[in-house]
């Protein structure tokens, strides 16, 4: 049996996020991404504030997304977020926004690494967040 653990956000979509043709304009789903991450890490019981004010950022260092069906002004908006890789030097999370009838709208992944908040330089997930690292390797999609 899997383990896997999936978090679900729901969306707002304003209709300031829609662009001329009237569907949501296409770099917000980074922003929708970013919901569903922060979220995961919150379901988990983890902060990435809490991870700042220890020392360390967590950027993206590369994103990727693949746009199926138009989301439009009026719709509801889910985003599911997971874990696919956690190597204890860089985290892939994968995501999947739908709509209310949980058809597939964007699916896309974030890869972040963990650097050090003075000088920017990586470091080991595994050696900075030891419990966290495990907690993703217990739930993460194999």
């Amino acid at each position: 049996m899997e383990n896997y653990f999936i978090s679900t956000r729901e969306i707002q979509l304003y209709y300031a996020d829609t662009d001329m043709m009237g569907v949501i304009y296409h770099a917000n789903y980074l922003k929708f991404f970013e919901l569903g991450r922060t979220g995961f890490i919150e379901d988990l019981g983890y902060s990435y504030l809490a991870m700042e004010e220890s020392g360390y950022f967590a950027p993206v260092y590369d994103v990727q997304a693949t746009y199926k069906k138009p989301l439009r002004y009026g719709d509801q908006g889910f985003v599911k977020t997971w874990v696919e890789l956690n190597d204890g030097i860089k985290t892939v999370y994968g995501y999947k926004v739908v709509n209310g009838d949980d058809e597939i709208c964007v699916e896309g992944k974030t890869t972040h690494i963990i650097v050090k908040k003075d000088n920017f330089r990586p470091t080991s997930f595994k050696k900075a967040f030891p419990e966290w690292f495990l907690k993703y390797e217990e739930i993460k999609i194999k």
